[in-house]
């Protein structure tokens, strides 16, 4: 496999996990204000959040990579 596939691997998948915890933090936070639960003090969602950015921030530098790849590949041709 090429580095660029795995790189856009991980990026879609490490997207997918931050959206996925952005979710459930929303959806904490809305059972919350119910007296419900669903992460049982494991994790906050204001934890989640900021596991989900930390994920966000890796995807953007992946996308950033790609794109001044691609830019120095076209100027080059």
């Amino acid at each position: 496999m090429n580095m660029t596939v795995i790189s856009h691997l991980f990026a879609r998948v490490f997207f997918f996990l931050a959206l996925g915890m952005l979710s459930v933090a929303i959806i904490e936070t809305l059972l919350n204000f119910l007296d419900y639960t669903i992460l049982s003090g494991v994790y906050s969602a204001g934890r989640l959040i900021e596991l989900s950015a930390a994920l966000l921030i890796f995807v953007i530098a992946i996308l950033l990579r790609q794109i001044r790849d691609g830019v120095s590949t076209q100027s080059g041709s």
